[in-house]
């Protein structure tokens, strides 16, 4: 079994964040290899709470020109987490 802070990178704060932590939704990037049962065990490890719902996008990394428009690089696949909280569960994390 995987660590809880290997499967959970970091949590997302943006405006939409925001917006849905207010329906109970919170928003992670996490390991790209980690399951959706994985990802809940972890956040209901590390946070102390009751997970109702995981849901996951994978986003591919875009290519971008770099040193003048002379090589081409590429970023990280990454894969962000939608954790929804049981009712009477929250977390502080934002």
């Amino acid at each position: 079994m995987k660590n809880s802070w290997t499967v959970i990178k970091k949590p997302i704060v943006t405006e939409k964040s925001y917006a849905l932590a207010e329906k109970n939704i919170y928003t992670f990037i996490v390991d790209k290899d980690a399951n959706k049962n994985e990802i809940k065990n972890a956040v209901e490890e590390a946070f102390s709470v009751k997970v109702a719902a995981v849901n996951t996008a994978v986003f591919k990394g875009k290519t971008k020109m770099m040193k003048n428009m002379v090589l081409e690089g590429k970023r990280k696949d990454w894969k962000k987490a939608y954790i929804t909280l049981k009712e009477g569960h929250r977390l502080n994390i934002m």
